[in-house]
């Protein structure tokens, strides 16, 4: 469990899965994801969530937000393999609740996040994705301090070339240079 001053950061329960399902049929929550996820394919993502938060001690953790909600998606690290030029890779990501956003949740969720994966993990780099149309997401990877460069943009492995959704941006962040952040 991770916390921050308004915010926890804990394993999932049952009791999450209904308020999962329903930020998974948010078509403003899904607008840069492929398709909206029924309750079946939400459930059973939140399920691999669980499995790979038990199997390796990180994950997307489910965010609290108490005496407000007690669920409101979630935030953490993920590991990811897939045929791109930066992978293997951690990327740190997020998922929360329209009603959720602009309050600045993601970005506190992910700072802790962030300080996880490189003081207790000892990860040497994190990275960040997503579309390149969303301008919200960019906005959170820059405000944690991480840098893009144009010439990393990609092509998402698991959508058809040409797909409007396909091309992604690429942000990044070294232990050393969040240290330094830290200090400063």
């Amino acid at each position: 469990m991770l916390k921050t001053e308004r915010l926890i950061l804990r394993p999932w329960r049952e009791s999450d899965l209904e308020a999962f399902a329903h930020i998974n049929a948010d078509p403003k929550v899904m607008e840069f994801f492929p398709n909206l996820l029924s309750r079946q394919q939400s459930d059973a993502y939140a399920e691999k969530i669980q499995r790979e938060l038990a199997v390796r001690g990180y994950g997307f953790w489910a965010v609290e937000v108490p005496g407000i909600a007690d669920f409101i998606g979630y935030v953490g690290l993920n590991y990811w393999n897939l045929d791109m030029p930066f992978a293997p890779c951690i990327d740190v990501g997020w998922r929360l609740g329209s009603e959720h956003w602009g309050s600045g949740y993601a970005t506190e969720a992910a700072k802790v996040a962030l300080r996880y994966g490189f003081e207790k993990l000892q990860f040497e780099e994190i990275v960040a994705m997503a579309a390149k149309e969303n301008i919200r997401s960019h906005r959170v990877m820059e405000r944690l301090g991480m840098e893009c460069d144009p010439r990393e943009d990609f092509e998402h492995p698991k959508l058809p070339q040409g797909h409007p959704l396909s091309l992604r941006v690429l942000y990044r962040l070294t232990r050393a240079k969040w240290a330094g952040k830290i200090t400063s």
